[in-house]
């Protein structure tokens, strides 16, 4: 009962936090929304972890807490599934929204929306705990949407820019188009199980195997696993930013910088993999779903790391780094290899909050211009800021002994490993990106802190009509952070004036992030991938899938696999990508122009996001707009208004002005009708005799 206690403080602290920034917001001092809101968040992260201990010696939990509805024979309640995989997620989310909440003090404190954003992130650390902490797919459910609502609310936190309510609305209609996936793969569970619990789900899950539903009412079936599992996959390509339904997830960049830092490494998007690591035992029944999955994440982790390439604004260099790193997560997933899509997921939670934060520390030391090509020799004006974006650009390009080198290599080790089709396809995928993703990544650290120092020149700062025009209102823009505080309309350097070093409240969150985006890989690769951290919590049939078997046979040791790595292709292609980067930004700048005259058509293809939004907004907003015009004119105007209240109109006037020749006040007309009349009715009663 005491550790029930516990599970229950656990979303509840930062819900208590969330209420009281949030409801006074307009009479509580500063000091105290962000006082509340960080002590929450850090009760939740000590309790999670006093969980986590209790779950290392052999102590789990399954059950409800509360029923909120009895419907027949269903029963929908609040329970809590405590075990490895989610006390794992507990301490990513926790400690990573911790790191947000302090770093928020210092990024935001000129901004007037200061105790709402507070309340905001602090909600979205709830959504994301109770999602992750559910056993059963109604509460599952309800955090996902949860995390979904509260995104849209921190993606358009500053409301009164145009970019950035397109921005939320972006993001909440294309999840929509998930979450439709998803809600249909949760009916089609409920319908087939009988039950929404976890445990039951899994349960009888072996023996509906060979079960199959008929698809479209065509006489054709389909596996009833396969159906469910990429109806529940179609969700979190939503969530988690697959290809075609990423769209989203760069234009989320319009929110400020503590959000982005949120969203992409702890909780939206990391919902969806997570869920297919908890659904295990269903998408093991269905190699169909697994080769969608392998595929889905093999495009994205590849033709996303291309786009970033030729990103300038400091945020989308991550942010499509992060679309390009989910892919590699779900490619794990694809291979069976659950608990190295989880441990990617952990040590990408820690590297890549500490990119988005350290890029905030530049844009604040920039006086809030993004633009890279503005800036060069930062490295001498903002040392920490320095060293600890390096530390995450090494780890994120798989540098080995860094974390992110151990869950990469494991990834790309599993795919090589795996027997699912299409997983040929996913390793050429994944091993070209290592490539790419240390191109774009240290383009990005060479041109901001190294070479000539181009700040306070404003050589790049482009229209902004122009720039609306060419990208559709929402791409490259300057962070706003202060313009609604102070109204300033210029952001950069002035000539002359020198960037500086951020304080301590936006750099002690760097520090702390780098420590484990440095460690935390070597120390947990071993427990959680070879060892027997998540049994019971994941399943892996071995002999329809071994990919996981065979890495857990080839594995000698953390050490051993990193001094191995220097051999391999995956460690000489990181070092040839840091290698190209530094050599055409560096000390040939004149290349990638003249690359970028040459290959123009290659260019506008990558500078236009594939024309995913175009086709967007032609097909199908611009199908919707035509079948509603089409509704409008034809339904509406023309049957509705047109035959039915204008043709009611119009019938009872003709009868109205026939009748009014005969209701003249003469009696001939009056006996001439009642002759007719007569003569009408007999009529009729001769024909039916």
């Amino acid at each position: 009962m005491e550790m029930q206690k516990l599970y229950l403080l656990v979303p509840l602290a930062p819900l208590f936090g969330a209420i009281i920034a949030g409801l006074f917001c307009r009479v509580i001092p500063r000091w105290v929304a962000h006082t509340v809101t960080i002590a929450g968040v850090a009760i939740a992260f000590i309790a999670s972890y006093m969980i986590f201990r209790d779950v290392q010696a052999g102590n789990t939990f399954n059950g409800p807490v509360y029923r909120w509805l009895t419907s027949g024979d269903y029963h929908f309640e609040v329970g809590f599934l405590i075990d490895q995989l989610t006390v794992t997620m507990m301490l990513v989310v926790t400690f990573v929204s911790l790191m947000v909440h302090i770093y928020t003090i210092g990024y935001m404190q000129d901004d007037p929306g200061y105790n709402r954003f507070f309340s905001y992130i602090s909600l979205f650390t709830f959504s994301m705990l109770m999602l992750v902490m559910s056993n059963n797919f109604m509460q599952l459910f309800f955090g996902w949407e949860a995390v979904g609502l509260v995104s849209y609310l921190l993606i358009g936190f500053w409301y009164t820019r145009p970019t950035a309510i397109f921005a939320n609305m972006k993001a909440f209609l294309v999840n929509r188009v998930g979450d439709f996936g998803f809600i249909l793969g949760i009916g089609l569970v409920l319908s087939h199980f009988g039950t929404l619990d976890y445990a039951a789900v899994f349960a009888k899950s072996s023996a509906l195997a060979a079960t199959t539903i008929p698809l479209f009412g065509a006489g054709s079936e389909v596996a009833l696993m396969s159906a469910i599992c990429i109806l529940l996959f179609i969700g979190a390509m939503g969530k988690s930013a697959q290809v075609p339904l990423h769209v989203w997830l760069p234009d989320s960049m319009e929110g400020p910088t503590p959000i982005s830092a949120l969203i992409h490494a702890a909780t939206m998007v990391t919902a969806g993999i997570f869920m297919v690591a908890r659904m295990s035992p269903l998408f093991e029944l269905s190699d169909t779903a697994l080769s969608f999955v392998i595929v889905i994440g093999a495009i994205t982790a590849l033709f996303m790391g291309f786009l970033g390439v030729i990103q300038n604004d400091i945020k989308r260099v991550v942010a499509y780094s992060t679309l390009s790193q989910l892919g590699y997560m779900t490619v794990a997933l694809g291979a069976s290899a659950y608990s190295v899509a989880i441990f990617h997921l952990m040590t990408h939670a820690f590297f890549k909050a500490l990119l988005f934060l350290a890029a905030g520390s530049v844009i604040i030391g920039m006086h809030h211009d993004q633009d890279i090509r503005n800036m060069g020799g930062l490295r001498k004006y903002m040392p920490i800021t320095w060293i600890t974006s390096l530390v995450g650009s090494l780890a994120l390009i798989g540098t080995p002994l860094f974390s992110g080198f151990y869950s990469k290599d494991s990834i790309i080790e599993a795919v090589a490993l795996s027997n699912i089709p299409g997983s040929g396809f996913a390793y050429f995928a994944v091993m070209a990106s290592v490539f790419v993703t240390a191109l774009y990544s240290f383009r990005m650290y060479f041109l901001v802190f190294h070479g000539e120092e181009r700040f306070g020149k404003a050589a790049h700062h482009e229209p902004v009509a122009h720039v609306k025009a060419a990208h559709h209102a929402a791409d490259d823009h300057h962070d706003e952070a202060h313009d609604d505080a102070h109204g300033e309309e210029h952001h950069g350097l002035a000539p002359g004036q020198k960037p500086h070093e951020t304080p301590w409240v936006v750099t002690l969150p760097l520090i702390l992030l780098a420590i484990p985006s440095a460690i935390i890989g070597f120390i947990t690769i071993e427990p959680m991938l070879f060892g027997d951290f998540f049994k019971g919590a994941i399943f892996v049939d071995s002999e329809a899938h071994p990919a996981m078997a065979e890495l857990a046979h080839h594995f000698h040791g953390a050490f051993a696999m990193a001094t191995h790595a220097v051999t391999t292709a995956v460690f000489w292609l990181a070092l040839l990508g840091v290698v190209a980067a530094w050599y055409l930004y560096m000390k040939r700048p004149d290349i990638p122009v003249a690359i970028k005259a040459r290959f123009g058509g290659v260019y506008s293809l990558l500078d236009n996001k594939y024309y995913f939004d175009k086709f967007n907004e032609v097909v199908f907003a611009g199908g919707a707009r035509l079948l509603g015009r089409g509704l409008w004119q034809g339904g509406d105007v023309g049957v509705i208004d047109g035959m039915v209240v204008n043709g009611a109109v119009r019938l009872v006037s003709w009868f109205a002005t026939l009748a009014r020749f005969f209701q003249s006040g003469h009696i001939y007309h009056y006996a001439f009708t009642m002759i007719i009349g007569v003569f009408v009715l007999m009529t009729l009663w001769v024909t039916r005799a």
